[in-house]
């Protein structure tokens, strides 16, 4: 198994001339857990949007590179079949296509063969996925998140991760909208996931309660459009016990935001 990684060196990122980013600088590679951590509206959601290449935020500086290879210059479509992985805080809804449909075009659209993914192979696999999950098997055949409950549309996520196996996965907010019971099966297949494909995964995240289950190996921390602050995971402990003043105070921080939900 080759080793992967992404790289995000000096990152400026503006939306409606507001500079959200302001100099973001870190690296991923495979088997690494990153998690980050911050207030709202420091730019965590953010920077997940510009690594996947959402329009509406302008890269003014810096880069991105896969295995070298710059992403910036890389359309969406393209940044997910070479191996980048976006599970949404706020997953859309798509009328008209099945949960099924989608995946399995998802899978062929990053296959090489012509003829895509053998069909039985694919059932095969997604019933497994389904059944890890605790999912419903109906629901593949409803229409993707259409009508889906909060914690649905997470556990999809996850679905879509285990059957698309990508290189680098951000998880934005997963745990968002979850009880603890559907907490401990979505991380339990994130951690799967991890072992069996050495995935490198960037955790955005506000709560320490995810990070019970699913062991970071760095932490860090972002104010103000930067990563101020990394650690292990005992950072995140000290973040839930302590909240952040502590941090602000340390490195003269004033309190305010970047002005962006993230």
């Amino acid at each position: 198994m080759s080793e992967t990684t992404l790289e995000i060196k000096d990152l400026h990122v503006e939306i409606e001339d507001n500079e959200i980013l302001k100099g973001v600088n870190l690296t991923i590679k495979s088997g690494e857990f990153h998690a980050v951590m911050g207030p709202n509206g420091t730019g965590k959601s953010t920077l997940a949007s510009a690594v996947m290449g959402h329009p509406s935020f302008e890269i003014t500086q810096g880069s991105i590179t896969l295995n070298g290879e710059d992403v910036l210059e890389m359309e969406v479509d393209e940044r997910a079949r070479a191996g980048l992985f976006l599970a949404m805080q706020y997953p859309s809804e798509i009328s008209g296509v099945t949960t099924s449909d989608f995946l399995r075009s998802s899978i062929n659209a990053r296959r090489e063969e012509e003829d895509g993914i053998p069909l039985m192979q694919f059932i095969k696999t997604m019933d497994g996925a389904l059944d890890e999950l605790e999912i419903d098997q109906n629901m593949a055949q409803r229409y993707l998140n259409e009508g889906f409950s909060g914690g649905e549309k997470k556990r999809n996520e996850i679905l879509q991760l285990k059957m698309l196996q990508p290189e680098i996965a951000i998880l934005d907010e997963i745990d968002s909208g979850l009880d603890i019971d559907a907490l401990r099966v979505v991380s339990d297949s994130i951690n799967g996931v991890r072992e069996e494909t050495g995935l490198g995964c960037l955790i955005i995240t506000h709560y320490q309660r995810l990070l019970n289950y699913i062991t970071p190996d760095f932490v860090h921390v972002m104010m103000q459009g930067r990563i101020v602050k990394s650690g292990g995971p005992e950072l995140a402990k000290q973040l839930e016990a302590e909240g952040y003043e502590w941090i602000k105070e340390e490195l003269g921080i004033e309190d305010e935001t970047v002005g962006q939900k993230a």
